[in-house]
């Protein structure tokens, strides 16, 4: 049995005073106690500061190592890019000068699309050339003046934008689609599952357009049905930017979100929303002649729809095809039959491509796929967090950041996929 050490214990009568050698050993006490705190409150004030200096110290050499990663990869790109698209510009600027812009209207328009396009990148590598060497010597400076964590803040954002830019230009050089140029306008459509495909799509809505604003754009929701319990029936964004499409047309398809409950018996619960991507023309106005009594216009709400329409809308079929577009964003129905119009022609641009033909009556229309029969991404949210990209096999952890907008590595390994096809 383990033995305690007992330190004798002085019994004094009651009414008895303490002695003075008593009241010299308390007060000791208590002073070496006070002391002792004060020591170890130090030590401790000591310790949190190194540990917060550690910190900062590892924050900058954080932010220096990706800013002069950002300057490096610009000083190596940036040449060759300005060089190429100055000399694509002056290309362009000689086919003006010989050709007679009277002859051809259409394609006329087309080359000086071609030349803004051109100009506008041009600018743009100026200015990054600029950012990165405002980058560079602001953090020479910040260095100069013994670690300044506010200049390397600020040489950080000119590196991030600098990334942010290249970024978007490899990848605008792998988009060589006819159309991948073009704005985008993204249809979201609820599955039949009820309320919680309606709040599913409103989701994918908001992941969209969120991604949109990390472009540094505005995502236009032009219409929504909202559902009577919440969540949303379908949705249309227009992206009018450029590449909007391009980026995008990969997202065309069935986005399920799973959960996988186990009580006792393992219970799956599946909602379902299609997204689809229809090339928004900015500049180009394609010919595509339509005959009219292969068109049926009429309004939605001549089809049962269960809720009242306060935009005079319009829905377009096309009997050879069987595609049905809509609008009802704009105020008028003029307005919104044009609108209607543009879309199924450029719904029915895009498949004649896929089916690899010149003229829209020439379209299968048993070959058109089903966009309900075409799976894009499955979003896990029980009983673990994960993103699975079907047609590239990606899959990410982090579903709360794809949500929250941030689908570009999604994005990027479609536009991979794509590239390596074209190049079959």
């Amino acid at each position: 049995m383990a033995r305690m050490a007992v330190e004798p214990i002085s019994v004094r009568r009651a009414g008895t005073a303490p002695s003075f050698s008593s009241k010299c050993q308390v007060s000791s006490r208590r002073n070496n106690l006070q002391t002792q705190l004060v020591s170890t409150t130090i030590r401790a004030s000591q310790s949190m500061d190194d540990k917060n200096k550690v910190y900062k110290e590892l924050g900058m050499f954080s932010l220096r190592k990706k800013i002069e990663d950002a300057v490096l990869r610009a000083e190596l790109l940036a040449p060759s890019a300005l060089e190429l698209e100055e000399a694509s510009q002056i290309k362009q600027e000689e086919m003006i000068r010989e050709y007679n812009l009277w002859d051809d209207l259409a394609k006329s328009n087309e080359i000086l699309v071609k030349l803004a396009g051109s100009a506008k990148v041009v600018d743009a590598l100026k200015d990054l050339t600029y950012k990165a060497e405002e980058a560079k010597l602001i953090t020479q400076l910040a260095e100069m003046e013994a670690i300044n964590f506010g200049l390397f803040k600020q040489a950080y954002n000119a590196s991030v934008d600098v990334s942010k830019f290249l970024d978007q230009y490899e990848m605008s050089k792998l988009l060589r689609g006819p159309y991948d140029m073009e704005g985008a306008s993204v249809i979201i459509k609820a599955g039949s599952e009820g309320i919680s495909a309606e709040i599913w799509a409103e989701q994918l809505l908001s992941m969209y357009v969120k991604w949109a604003e990390k472009q540094g754009y505005k995502g236009r929701v032009v219409e929504k049905r909202p559902s009577k319990n919440g969540g949303i029936k379908s949705a249309t964004i227009d992206l009018e930017f450029q590449y909007a499409y391009g980026y995008l047309s990969g997202e065309r398809g069935v986005h399920h979100m799973i959960r996988i409950f186990d009580n006792g018996s393992v219970l799956h619960e599946a909602s379902l929303a299609s997204v689809d991507i229809i090339p928004l023309f900015l500049e180009t106005a394609y010919d595509l002649q339509i005959d009219d009594k292969d068109l049926m216009i009429s309004s939605p709400s001549s089809h049962g729809d269960d809720q009242a329409q306060t935009e005079p809308a319009v829905c377009i079929q096309h009997f050879p095809t069987g595609i049905s577009v809509q609008s009802s964003g704009e105020r008028t129905h003029f307005a919104n039959k044009i609108k209607a119009f543009n879309r199924l022609k450029a719904k029915l641009l895009v498949i004649a491509r896929e089916q690899g033909v010149s003229d829209v009556s020439s379209i299968k229309r048993d070959a058109i796929i089903d966009m309900w029969h075409q799976e894009t991404r499955r979003y896990v949210f029980h009983p673990y967090k994960l993103v699975q990209d079907v047609k590239t096999g990606i899959q990410l952890p982090d579903l709360n950041s794809v949500l929250d907008g941030n689908i570009e590595p999604l994005i990027g390994a479609h536009i991979n996929i794509r590239r390596s096809n074209d190049w079959v």
